[in-house]
């Protein structure tokens, strides 16, 4: 099954759009749409197409670098997502500070990011972006949905799950998914692609939870110093068993399943544990 040429196209077009929206305006829902069109991007040319000429690896290069800076902002935006979801009596006043500290860290990476978005390297972007559009050639490119099946066999046992363990499925399923969404339209497609959604989305909640908890450790001291570091602790091992649980139900556990995998473990990270140092520039897309 080839790439849906309609599919491949459109995401040059989506990603100028998404680009020009990002130097106009650095809101949480552009810098979000830049950072998944990007990945999508990235998956078409790396993981579907296998041969790539100068202009497309400068390309994946200078998106790459204001990929990761868009990163900074996009994790800043979900912590602060789940800190105002956070509906809790205890500490209101350290609360409201690490609210506060998170509004700084923003505002400092937002500005940094900005300053990659010079008028000259946008047009170098648009201009490598129609090129590249306009030179695809989609009749070697490889099957996405094998391209993604393959991607989730690199994934780890999913029994005995940590958090190093759930966060490398986090980013195999992300790419997964979006190597299938290059796939023509089919029930079979429709499916796969659900599924990993489904996953995605459980995951990555996880993941936005354990990187807000780590902040407010940080910022606040461990679980012992602190009720709400505490209160943010639960919630992230709420949302680990959440994710474990749809990761359990997925295809790819149910062939891998063994007695051992009936639950996962109780919280056998520390407390207060720094995220795996991918997770830095890997946000949820």
């Amino acid at each position: 099954m080839l790439i849906s040429p309609d599919r491949g196209r459109l995401v040059f077009e989506k990603l100028e759009r998404d680009l020009r929206k990002l130097a106009s305006e650095q809101r949480a829902e552009s810098v979000h749409n830049f950072r998944t069109t990007t990945r999508r991007l990235q998956t078409l040319l790396l993981e579907l197409l296998p041969e790539h000429d100068r202009n497309q690896k400068k390309l994946l290069k200078q998106l790459d670098e204001i990929r990761k800076r868009a990163g900074k902002v996009r994790d800043l935006d979900v912590q602060l997502a789940a800190l105002r979801s956070l509906k809790i009596p205890q500490e209101p006043r350290r609360k409201t500070q690490l609210m506060q500290r998170l509004l700084e860290l923003r505002a400092k990476h937002e500005k940094k990011l900005r300053k990659l978005l010079t008028d000259g390297t946008m047009r170098e972007i648009r201009r490598r972006l129609k090129r590249a559009g306009n030179d695809l050639d989609f009749k070697h490119s490889r099957d996405p949905l094998a391209v993604a099946r393959q991607l989730l066999a690199q994934a780890p046992p999913a029994n005995q799950l940590s958090d190093d363990v759930l966060h490398r499925y986090r980013i195999l399923v992300k790419r997964a998914r979006y190597a299938a969404e290059f796939a023509p339209k089919s029930a079979e497609s429709t499916r796969l692609i659900a599924q990993l959604k489904r996953l995605q989305d459980a995951i990555g909640n996880w993941h936005d939870w354990l990187t807000l908890t780590n902040t407010a450790a940080g910022q606040l001291g461990d679980v012992h110093q602190s009720p709400l570091v505490a209160a943010l602790h639960n919630v992230t091992g709420g949302k680990f068993r959440h994710a474990a649980a749809a990761l359990e139900a997925s295809p790819k556990a149910e062939e891998q399943k063994t007695p051992q995998a009936a639950a996962p473990p109780a919280r056998r990270r520390k407390e207060a544990k720094s995220p795996p140092r991918s997770s830095q520039t890997e946000a949820a897309a």
